[in-house]
């Protein structure tokens, strides 16, 4: 019989919308466990200020350099490029 091969968990870049309407940008391979950290104050240290209400948007990658690179791209965006990205608009 053969081995399976072990999959690699999938990884996500996500945006938030939080209480003070900023949005945060994070990686994860799990998004309702690293949203609901972000809740509790078990997250990043922007967001235990600044709690996220609501996941606004969120995109699968096969590995952790890919969604750090997209990552790191989304937030060099300014607030109009991401509300574009976020609801379609064009700018």
């Amino acid at each position: 019989m053969a081995k399976r091969a072990k999959l690699k968990p999938s990884w996500f870049v996500y945006i938030a919308l939080c209480a003070n309407d900023t949005f945060y940008t994070g990686i994860t391979t799990d998004i309702k466990r690293r949203f609901q950290e972000h809740v509790s104050s078990r997250g990043a240290r922007y967001t235990r200020s600044f709690k996220p209400i609501r996941l606004l948007w969120k995109e699968p990658h096969p590995e952790r350099s890919s969604a750090l690179k997209r990552e790191a791209q989304i937030k060099s965006w300014s607030r109009p490029q991401k509300e574009a990205f976020i609801y379609g608009r064009a700018l």
